[in-house]
């Protein structure tokens, strides 16, 4: 069968990301929407606070995040999808946001993880699973994390607007199919 030109494009772009590497990249999305409708709507947390009701769920939702993005980068690094076809210049732009978003993924949760140790509260994947304490009770950097975190949430949210900007700015201006590499 003869295809089409831009129908062999179409064909080798779709195929950039295998149905695993979808999964994860929604996993991560849905764990992020949850965390961050959590954050937003959660308590302040203050000396003594406990980790009750939505500050368990953030704890929660946090350690499995830490885990859906840490198999998605091992999955991505062993992994590697046949290239899009981008200038020069939107292929640095992409592996820049690509990469400050991997590094804002990992931060976020771990600063929250460390700060969560340093309140001697206990992470815990699925509920079950408990993550080691990575700064010690009553440890004022694991404290100063805290702060560190909620800023980084918000450099993270500015990172994930900018993606889905140009993600919808290859969709519709372009009209290539960039996007559609990643959707199911």
């Amino acid at each position: 069968m003869i295809m089409r030109s831009d129908q062999a494009n179409f064909s080798r772009y779709t195929s950039g990301y295998d149905g695993t590497a979808k999964f994860l990249h929604w996993l991560v999305v849905l764990l992020l929407a949850a965390q961050f409708v959590i954050g937003w709507t959660m308590p302040g947390i203050h000396k003594g606070t406990r980790p009750d009701g939505l500050i368990a769920w953030h704890l929660g939702v946090g350690a499995a995040l830490i885990a859906a993005v840490v198999v998605r980068i091992v999955w991505r690094l062993t992994h590697r999808p046949a290239p899009a076809s981008l200038s020069p210049f939107l292929s640095v732009v992409s592996h820049v946001t690509h990469g400050l978003l991997y590094l804002a993924l990992l931060a976020v949760p771990l600063l929250g993880w460390a700060n969560a140790s340093s309140r001697g509260w206990s992470v815990k994947l699925l509920g079950v699973l408990p993550y080691p304490s990575i700064s010690g009770v009553g440890s004022p950097v694991g404290h100063a994390m805290g702060d560190i975190h909620g800023y980084l949430a918000w450099v993270l949210f500015a990172l994930i607007a900018l993606h889905i900007a140009a993600a919808l700015f290859h969709r519709f201006v372009l009209k290539d199919q960039t996007l559609q590499r990643m959707l199911p």
